[in-house]
């Protein structure tokens, strides 16, 4: 298989970093969209992956998709493409593991759509985001309506989706398009800082929580209730269960080590 050329996945106690490096903006193409799949299925799969930071550089997280190869698509065309593209962002989305992009610079169009795939979003204080598809006669087509709604409401994605403004970092906490705001310089460490205490917890609960909070979303309120409750259920099989109700017992809560069986 051929080394991926423009995004990589570095692990380091227990927190996986997908890197995006594509000059100059980590324009988002048919490459590097297959790449961040492939990436996001390999840190799915291992076992010492167990948070996962999304991170595309010092300067910028990713501009958007690259207007340049999309430019001469036809409707035919632009199915599959958007098919394919939508396949890469959600695997992301499914990733069993908590993620957290690490935004600097500009998250527009495809690159806030790539960041709506994590579960928390860090922004540095001069970073901006935005969903500007609008001002080329489009609108957002890997997730934008759909997750931006589903994060900040219809009214809010509406604001954005209908004007295609940029939103600054302050105006993004405020909003709920950021989970945090630091300096630029700290983002990344920040990202991760907030992954490794995650991945200090039990990986099995974990992901079990992730799915019960997102597939509970997409339905209504009796059908997500049945979900958690079999979750629920399911993790009194698991080792983790057991180490984490004994050490309660015998230490109190928070002492627990858990292996992810």
């Amino acid at each position: 298989m051929t080394a991926p050329e423009f995004v990589t996945l570095e692990v380091d106690q227990g927190v996986g970093t997908i890197r995006l490096d594509r000059p100059k903006m980590n324009a988002i193409d048919e490459q590097l969209h297959r790449e961040v799949r492939a990436a996001a299925l390999e840190a799915g799969e291992r076992a010492d992956v167990r948070a996962v930071v999304l991170y595309g550089g010092e300067r910028v997280f990713a501009a958007g998709a690259d207007i340049k190869a999309m430019s001469s698509l036809d409707r035919t065309a632009m199915v599959a493409w958007g098919r394919e593209l939508t396949n890469s962002f959600t695997a992301v989305a499914r990733l069993p593991k908590p993620v957290i992009a690490a935004i600097t610079g500009y998250a527009l169009g495809g690159g806030y759509e790539l960041a709506l795939c994590a579960d928390f979003r860090v922004m540095g204080g001069s970073a901006r985001v935005g969903q500007p598809e609008i001002q080329l006669g489009v609108i957002p087509g890997a997730g934008g309506t759909q997750r931006l709604a589903r994060l900040v409401g219809p009214a809010k994605a509406k604001d954005l989706i209908f004007t295609g403004r940029h939103v600054g970092a302050e105006e993004a906490l405020e909003m709920g398009l950021a989970d945090a705001v630091v300096p630029d310089e700290e983002v990344y460490a920040t990202a991760v800082a907030m992954a490794r205490k995650f991945a200090a917890g039990p990986p099995l609960a974990l992901a079990a929580a992730k799915r019960a909070i997102d597939e509970g979303l997409d339905g209504d309120l009796a059908t997500g209730l049945a979900l958690e409750s079999e979750l629920f259920a399911e993790l009194f099989d698991t080792e983790d269960q057991k180490t984490g109700m004994r050490s309660f017992l015998e230490n109190g809560p928070g002492r627990a080590t858990f292996t992810g069986r």
